[in-house]
């Protein structure tokens, strides 16, 4: 094998599904005839319930014409917003879904490690899970046997060991998981977020073990994380992905600041909202978040220090509806929540009944945010029940003004003003 070849490397992939979409259950025979006499030869081709009009297909393409390659050794991160084609792009590379179009070379054993529980099987006990997995990558039962101690301890599940795994908590899966896929050796080891389950320990030890099978070992690592901080500290290079395409791929920083949308070149009204599809099947959706500067009340994502702004958010109802609470959550670029704010909090007819209709919200978000870029989500729960949740705008908070000390001492992510007082001891 020559070791100079990229050891993956993907040429024009793409991926489509077919969506059905089906009318309601009640369908008159005459709706039927009608249909078919409207469209008499399309029984020819296609099935009686799509000549009859009940069922429409529609094409959907999670990857289209996505090319790249990656050296051997290599650590690659992979970036983008839920849906951009992340997860679809690493189930094509661990062979447990074929491309539609497009070629994929692969030159070494995979170790996959896509989501809570991928190769396990449930009625199973941890130490058969890990003989099951080590037989599935291709080693043989000695070899399984010599690294078996060594996955063990480093998954912490010795006193369970000999229990089936469906009694395991999803941090249990998650570590043991990942203790087999990192411990048997593969060229090349596909990580998709499931790390976000296991606590923050676990989390350290397992960036800290990638980090030494690629440099002592020269193994590939492709790395799917929405936490910025772990990607910046292991991966050299990223790939961006944006509605199943590649948008961006390149050093690391650079390209990670192109996704947290600290280019300068981009629209900062465009930056600053985000509108969302149509779903009927919502009761309360989330149809638009903007980020308006209280200034002049124009939409920014770039944002001074130390200033208030607001969230506008539309919201459609479709039925009358009670009990209903708006949560603006905020995150750092490492993806952990710094801030959060409830509709409750200051508005008491948050959880009074609401009519259907399309409603404008407004939250004053105060200044206590430090410098840097910070995630917005926007979510709608109903005591227990999550109704509706999806990703705002990225915001940057930037620093304008003369000071007469030093900001960089204030590094914490939120930077409220306390009030002090000083008195003279008698």
């Amino acid at each position: 094998m020559n070791q100079d070849q990229p050891i993956i490397e993907a040429a024009h992939v793409g991926k489509r599904y077919d969506i059905i979409h089906q009318r309601g259950r009640y369908v008159s025979l005459r709706d039927v005839m009608m249909n078919i006499v409207r469209s008499p030869f399309k029984i020819l081709s296609t099935k009686v319930r799509r000549a009859a009009g009940i069922e429409k297909r529609e094409e959907f393409w999670a990857l289209r014409d996505v090319s790249f390659s990656i050296g051997r050794g290599e650590v690659v991160g992979i970036i983008g917003r839920n849906g951009a084609g992340k997860s679809t792009l690493l189930k094509i590379l661990s062979q447990i879904t074929p491309p539609t179009t497009g070629e994929i070379a692969i030159r070494g054993k995979i170790g996959s490690l896509l989501e809570v529980g991928t190769g396990f099987h449930p009625e199973l006990t941890g130490r058969e899970n890990i003989f099951l997995n080590g037989a599935i990558l291709g080693m043989a039962r000695r070899e399984i046997a010599r690294k078996f101690d060594e996955i063990v301890t480093f998954a912490g599940v010795e006193k369970f060991l000999d229990t089936p795994v469906k009694h395991y908590s999803s941090g249990m899966y998650v570590r043991l998981a990942f203790s087999v896929a990192a411990h048997m050796e593969p060229d090349i080891l596909i990580v998709d977020e499931v790390l976000a389950v296991g606590d923050a320990e676990f989390q350290k030890r397992c960036l800290g073990k990638m980090d030494e099978i690629t440099k002592k070992d020269g193994r590939t690592i492709l790395f799917v994380s929405h936490n910025m901080g772990a990607i910046r500290e292991l991966c050299k290079k990223t790939i961006l992905m944006e509605n199943g395409r590649i948008k961006d791929v390149g050093p690391t920083e650079k390209v990670i600041d192109g996704y947290l949308g600290l280019d300068p070149a981009a629209s900062p009204a465009k930056a600053a909202a985000v509108r969302f599809d149509d779903d009927p099947a919502k009761q309360f959706q989330i149809g638009s978040i903007s980020v308006r500067a209280a200034a002049d009340g124009m939409p920014r994502s770039s944002l001074p220090i130390e200033e208030q702004f607001f969230i506008d958010i539309e919201c459609v109802i479709r039925d009358t509806i009670d009990s209903v609470c708006l949560i603006i959550v905020f995150s750092n670029d490492e993806g952990r929540q710094v801030a959060n704010f409830m509709e409750l909090d200051s508005d008491p007819r948050a959880l009074a009944e609401r009519k259907p209709g399309t409603y404008r919200v407004r939250a004053a978000i105060p200044g206590i945010f430090n410098i840097g870029s910070f995630g917005t989500r926007v979510i709608v729960e109903r005591g227990d029940e999550v109704l509706d949740s999806v990703d705002g705008p990225l915001i940057r908070i930037v620093d304008n003004k003369p000071r007469s000390y030093r900001m960089e001492l204030r590094r914490a992510p939120l930077i409220p003003k306390a009030v002090w007082t000083t008195d003279i001891a008698a």
